[in-house]
């Protein structure tokens, strides 16, 4: 598993780094949040653990900005800050989990292994689309990161379709018969209601097929 750490206090940095490369992960560790943003955008990493206050960019500065930009990576902040909004903040921004500092090492790990757990977590019926996209087929629902995608009923019917279909093309009649239920719709309004599928998405995962259909695809 390799592990992405920005940490401006040098002596814990190295504390944590050391630590867990004894542990069994790899880990890149940087001080400057603006140096873990440049190795982000180069490398693909499993974990991100942040501290907030560091320089150039502030962990949730770089959180928040890997989010506008669809990097969507399981992140732990660790921190001395106590205030309620700051905390707020990173768990608004799609934090994991939030340690405070001081803490055992051994603390943190029991940490990452219950994040394990929890991203683990699959049955027969869920079908992995992206890092952070599932789809459980028996109750008909896209998840994003163990929460519930909002969609309309037209949009739901369009991705479950997609995905009971997964990997397979799936035209334009298979659509018109499902979702519209044989009612004549031209092709024209199904681009359309795809297009408003695509859009309420926070990655890409309905491949265009030029002329025939759409096609779900998996990331991962």
């Amino acid at each position: 598993m390799r592990v992405l750490l920005l940490e401006d206090e040098l002596m814990l940095q190295q504390a944590i780094k050391e630590y867990l490369d004894n542990t069994g992960y790899l880990v890149d560790a940087y001080e400057d949040g603006k140096d873990a943003y440049s190795a982000i955008c180069k490398e693909s990493y499993d974990l991100f653990i942040f501290d907030i206050n560091t320089p150039s960019i502030d962990g949730l500065s770089l959180l928040e900005k890997l989010q506008k930009e669809k990097i969507f990576v399981p992140t732990i902040f660790i921190s001395a800050i106590t205030q309620i909004e700051q905390i707020s903040k990173a768990y608004e921004l799609g934090c994991y989990d939030y340690l405070k500092k001081p803490f055992h090492l051994k603390e943190l790990t029991l940490h990452i292994e219950r994040l394990l757990k929890i991203a683990n977590i699959a049955s027969s019926t869920i079908v992995q689309l992206s890092k952070f996209y599932t789809y459980d087929l028996e109750r008909k629902k896209l998840i994003f990161d163990g929460e519930d995608q909002p969609l309309t009923q037209k949009q739901s019917q369009i991705v479950d379709l997609l995905a009971s279909f997964e990997g397979k093309i799936v035209d334009f009649d298979t659509l018109r018969y499902y979702v519209w239920e044989n009612v004549h719709v031209d092709n024209a309004t199904i681009r359309a209601e795809v297009h408003r599928v695509r859009g309420s998405l926070k990655e890409n995962l309905i491949e265009s097929i030029k002329s025939v259909g759409y096609r779900l695809k998996k990331t991962v």
